[in-house]
């Protein structure tokens, strides 16, 4: 991610999680994501370590890859019990990259939760990079959907 950091520390044994840098910048980034992409970011809970709807320790639950290039990709979340009121659906339009890149590092963890992400402009509409605790994603799309209760 270019301003969102999301890093394991080994001397703390834990991961360094910082989204100020972003935050700071997000505000210019107005005019140029799409406007599902700017209402998902700009959300006041979103980078909230311990909002309702902040993104930080959901679990991924569920990828759907469309079969063709109409399709939508979808990637769902479930809700830490201990945190969020619900899940997190999050539909993706005008896919043009999609991927998973697994660290698999972290093997005390039974399920890939959320760390933090970083949704940036792009010429075509956007990018989204989801940190995970062992994998990233990274998703390229013209604009995207994300609907908390929906997962």
């Amino acid at each position: 991610m270019k301003y969102v950091k999301a890093d394991w520390d080994s001397e703390m044994h834990g991961f360094n999680l910082d989204p100020s840098a972003y935050l700071v910048e997000l505000p210019q980034m107005r005019d140029a994501l799409p406007a599902g992409a700017w209402a998902f970011a700009s959300d006041a809970e979103h980078y909230s370590m311990r909002g309702a709807r902040s993104v930080k320790d959901l679990e991924l639950a569920g990828i759907s890859v469309p079969t063709d290039k109409r399709g939508v990709l979808t990637l769902e979340f479930s809700a830490n019990q201990w945190k969020h009121e619900s899940g997190l659906r999050i539909r993706y339009s005008g896919v043009s990259h999609f991927s998973i890149d697994y660290d698999q590092s972290i093997d005390w963890m039974q399920a890939d939760t959320v760390l933090l992400d970083e949704i940036l402009p792009r010429p075509d509409g956007c990018s989204h990079e989801i940190a995970l605790t062992d994998a990233s994603i990274t998703v390229h799309c013209q604009d995207f959907e994300a609907v908390w209760g929906a997962a």
